[in-house]
């Protein structure tokens, strides 16, 4: 049975005992749980300190976790948290409602895994392709996909919450740590009002869910370009491929202000995160993916299952709700309200948002030059922007190995024709119920029937790309170079633009003009990316250290008739 595989591959992961692949609670801890679902006034639980006794409590009886294995200034950080910080009233409500309905959502966890891997297992049954969805371990260079409803989702989380899963085979696995244990050790011993505002918005989404828990869905992708060639897949492309390359680049938004999750038109969204998802989301860190975090905490779920990403590697999440407003950046970051997600959601009810996790070089310096970084960073974007189906592949693109496919017109440009790739998917009428799973719908996100009578995930391939200064920031990039990769690796993966905010970085401040000169002039990918090659060759052997945009426009001049466009 497939699910028995799934479950395996995460049991050690789980705080839940397993017997006869049914899981379950011990039987103290449920007791403990049902103590704490009646409120403070039969569990005593009404402050931080009190809670995080209760959280030990719980902790000990659950035979994986070791005893005070949790961090050591945590106690401090729950108790400053909810006994300082947080208002009176916001007190009594959190632990009137909050910690009792998070302690039902934890005594239902192991029904709700239960009808999760059921479902699996309806949908293994009925699928001509065997596609797996279950909850498992996604280990690096395997692409697969976990989908798992919000329900589920905010029973991990509160896992999470109350410090719940082992952590002895996590570092084996490559994967980050989940606990909330660290994220309030970090508020005590280094307080800071960003730390502070970060945990607001876990607490405003745990609040949110258990007022009105969503009842949507949320997909978890890993996506990989294999090194070696394999029948069928889209394999690692080599300089060969990028500088052969006659596919035209594709329109280049500039935005001086705004943010990338706040686009107005369909985009998937660039995460510029860390190889291990998430980075600091749940120590200090603050900035793009740990703000991203903080506002749509559903993420936070795939790091319980994506051990980190290796170079060929990205991670695709579709579907995560957004619960927080918020202001600022690093240590000016701030909660500022409720945020009501308005996204439309697909016929498989999850938002038409797509998020791509894509993790640049950390402090490359002058090695970011080198032909074989450049690579890396090109195809690791290009990884993320690519519609990739690797079990479920039409056909491997010709392209792939340099030669130049068929061409036709998108939109007016001149594109390389690269087969459509789709994921093929059955879905079991009793997870899906209310999903018109036949629907033929033309929206980015749905799905439709197959000649095969399939039902298939729409990729939404007609939708950009929107994105910033991606491993520019904490990882100190050159802003002008990844602003290039990116638009070759959006152009080659075929989207229709790329909206770019440049968060006010200096070195961009020609990005407008730079990018309307290159598209008036009908450049390439290929064109574009050997400029960028010669570039960083003479950049790496210090025959030029002026910046990109500089040198590009004056090798220009001579051989057109100024900048204008």
């Amino acid at each position: 049975m497939e699910t028995r595989e799934d479950l395996g591959s995460i049991v050690s992961l789980l705080p839940l005992l397993i017997r006869s692949s049914n899981v379950f609670w011990p039987s103290q801890a449920v007791e403990l749980l049902k103590t704490l679902s009646k409120g403070p006034a039969f569990s005593n639980v009404n402050t931080g300190e009190t809670l995080f006794v209760a959280i030990s409590d719980l902790r000990g009886l659950i035979p994986t976790l070791p005893a005070n294995r949790l961090a050591p200034f945590s106690h401090e950080g729950y108790a400053l948290f909810f006994d300082e910080l947080m208002s009176r009233a916001e007190s009594a409500k959190w632990f009137g409602e909050v910690v009792p309905a998070l302690a039902n959502l934890l005594l239902r966890f192991p029904s709700l895994l239960e009808a999760h891997y059921q479902h699996a297992d309806d949908l293994f049954h009925d699928a001509k392709i065997g596609r797996r969805l279950g909850l498992r371990l996604l280990p690096s260079q395997k692409a697969g996909m976990v989908l798992l409803s919000q329900e589920l989702i905010g029973a991990l989380l509160a896992c999470a919450f109350f410090c719940l899963f082992p952590v002895a085979d996590r570092a084996a696995n490559c994967l980050p740590m989940i606990n909330f244990d660290n994220m309030f050790e970090s508020l005590y011993e280094s307080y800071s009002e960003a730390q502070e505002n970060k945990i607001k918005c876990i607490m405003h989404y745990f609040e949110r869910i258990c007022c009105c828990l969503p009842k949507g869905f949320v997909s978890f992708e890993r996506k990989v370009l294999p090194f070696e060639e394999l029948p069928l897949h889209n394999t690692y492309p080599k300089p060969e491929f990028w500088s052969k390359s006659d596919t035209s680049l594709c329109p280049f938004e500039v935005h001086s202000s705004g943010f990338i999750e706040d686009h107005a038109n369909g985009a998937v969204e660039v995460d510029f995160a860390n190889k291990y998802l998430g980075g600091g989301a749940l120590n200090r860190g603050c900035v793009q993916e740990e703000i991203r975090f903080m506002i749509s905490p559903e993420l936070i779920a795939g790091m319980l299952f994506l051990p980190c990403m290796e170079d060929n590697e990205a991670i695709e999440v579709v579907g995560a709700e957004r619960f927080s407003n918020y202001i600022g950046y690093a240590s000016s970051f701030r909660f500022s309200g409720d945020y009501v997600d308005n996204k439309d959601v697909d016929n498989f009810k999850r938002r038409k948002t797509r998020i791509i996790a894509i993790d640049a070089l950390s402090s490359p310096g002058m090695r970011q030059y080198k032909l074989k970084y450049l690579l890396r960073e090109t195809n690791k974007a290009f990884c993320g922007f690519f519609i990739l189906a690797k079990s479920n592949s039409y056909g491997k693109p010709s392209q792939m190995d340099g030669i130049q496919g068929n061409q036709h017109s998108k939109g007016g440009r001149k594109v390389n024709c690269i087969p459509r790739i789709n994921f093929l998917l059955n879905e079991a009428p009793s997870t899906f119920a209310n999903m018109e799973m036949n629907e033929v719908s033309t929206n980015g996100g749905s799905s439709y029937t197959n000649e095969k009578g399939q039902t298939c995930l729409d990729q939404e391939d007609d939708i950009g790309v929107a994105t910033g200064n991606w491993g520019c920031g904490a990882f100190r990039g050159d802003p002008q170079l990844k602003t290039i990769i990116q638009w070759l690796a959006a152009s080659q993966a075929l989207r229709p633009f790329i909206s770019y905010y440049k968060f006010g970085i200096e070195a961009l401040e020609d990005l407008d003009q730079v990018s309307k000169w290159i598209l008036a002039h009908e450049w390439t990918v290929g064109e574009l990316w050997n400029m960028l090659v010669e570039y960083s060759s003479q950049r790496s052997s210090e025959e030029t250290k002026i910046s990109f945009f500089r040198w590009l426009i004056p090798s220009l001049i001579d051989h057109h008739e100024g900048l204008s466009v």
